[in-house]
């Protein structure tokens, strides 16, 4: 078994990466007026005459649906490789909770930096933008999951997270583009990075034989997969048995994010969930071995299927129900309230909307590519070919226990006979 050296490897990058997190944020970040202790004060000055106008009370159990989504639903998903149960979740809350501290750095400078005082105020709503910042994140981890090291993925979620920083930044402030369900920041972008990098990874030689599911493993994906539809629609589908019920419950909610926000008719987004789902399931049943064929994408979860076209789904009809909105269903405020307050045609702001896809799509493939290849160097103590899809290589895995070998002898009915002689009654036998 090729040796990683993780042992000291990993704890040195951790230890690096949080000691740097530490100093950053007591340089930079403070809470805001509604997280602040002078809340009180704040109310009395305020005439607020409710904590319910506090985003703090008012925005928690949402942040605790996404957050459990983060890191339980994300990570139970992808347990469905029989042998990489320890990897899928442990390397989930690696990613999610090193990912989280990075992303409120990186969005608050881009958001929420107060000019006054030169620091990133941060509250409830914060949490819940940084934690779907590092879904992005986990869904490009669902296209390298069971090849690459911890390391590695610890480097891919702090180049990611800066790039969707910026993906963000120029979809919604400077395109003033709206993705309410992250379609296309979320899904598109993480998609396609993911995709790019696992193509630059690509291992001519990779052995198959862990990357399968059993009955167990794929119990308890479809038990995340409940876990992950009540926190929010974006899920990293799995191999076996459940992989198309995941794959056509899940894709619909993918499709609908952009337009989540937009007049969108209820049999219009019947449409779509049901293109969006047929899409998906066909695409893991014919798509997807032919990327790793003739584009040598070795796509372990299908994130294309269930992220990839779905999203760029989502911002088309995005896009299309943009530009088709009209002063007689959102009334002339309801329009500029819904499309960033700005004056613009419809069909503008239409385009606007396709540019965004554009945009995702773009920085998506380009970063992963770049990623991709930083992560190809022999730095990072990266499992052999044939360790693939299996936990031994980084966790010390408990032995199974030996399968029991017992006959069992069933209960003969009493007076039944056997080739014509009467039988002895007894009972069952171990």
């Amino acid at each position: 078994m090729k040796q990683t050296q993780m042992r000291w490897r990993l704890p040195a990058v951790c230890a690096l990466w949080q000691l740097l997190m530490i100093i950053l944020f007591g340089v930079f970040v403070r809470y805001d007026e509604e997280a602040d202790a002078h809340w009180p004060q704040t109310r009395v000055s305020h005439n607020i005459s409710s904590d319910i106008e506090n985003d703090f009370y008012f925005r928690y159990p949402s942040f605790q649906d996404v957050h459990v989504m983060i890191f339980v639903g994300f990570g139970f998903l992808m347990t469905f490789l029989r042998k990489y149960g320890f990897g899928s979740v442990g390397f989930n809350f690696l990613i999610a909770a090193f990912g989280i501290q990075w992303a409120l750095l990186m969005q608050g400078w881009f958001h929420s930096l107060d000019p006054t005082d030169g620091k990133i105020k941060i509250g409830v709503e914060s949490l819940i933008n940084a934690d779907f910042c590092v879904a992005s994140a986990l869904i490009s981890f669902g296209a390298v999951l069971g090849k690459v090291s911890p390391v590695q993925l610890m480097i891919m979620t702090l180049f990611e997270m800066t790039l969707y920083a910026v993906d963000e930044y120029i979809l919604l402030n400077v395109l003033g583009a709206r993705d309410a369900g992250g379609s296309m920041v979320i899904h598109v972008f993480g998609a396609y990075f993911g995709l790019a990098v696992t193509r630059v990874l690509y291992r001519p030689r990779l052995e198959q034989s862990n990357n399968t599911s059993n009955y167990h493993s794929d119990l308890f994906a479809m038990i995340a997969l409940g876990v992950r539809i009540g926190g929010a629609q974006s899920a990293v589908e799995e191999h076996g048995g459940g992989v198309h019920v995941q794959n056509a419950t899940l894709a619909g909610g993918v499709a609908l994010g952009t337009a989540a926000e937009m007049m969108l008719s209820t049999y219009g987004a019947l449409i779509v969930g049901f293109i969006a789902s047929t899409v998906s399931t066909l695409g893991f049943i014919f798509l997807t071995p032919l990327l790793e064929r003739y584009l040598k994408v070795q796509d372990t979860c299908g994130v294309h299927n269930l992220h990839g076209m779905p999203g760029i789904i989502g911002g088309i009809v995005g896009a299309i129900t943009a530009a088709a909105a009209t002063e007689e269903v959102y009334s002339a405020e309801g329009l500029r309230a819904s499309f960033s307050n700005r004056d613009r045609m419809p069909s503008v702001q239409g385009g606007f909307q396709g540019a965004a896809l554009c945009v995702s799509l773009a920085i998506g493939l380009v970063g992963g590519t770049i990623v991709g290849f930083i992560l190809k160097l022999p730095l990072w103590g990266d499992p052999a070919d044939e360790n693939c899809f299996d936990d031994e290589v980084y966790w010390e895995v408990p032995e199974e226990p030996e399968p029991s070998h017992s006959i069992i002898i069933s209960e003969v009915p009493k007076n039944s006979t056997i080739n014509g002689t009467q039988a002895i009654e007894h009972p069952p036998t171990l």
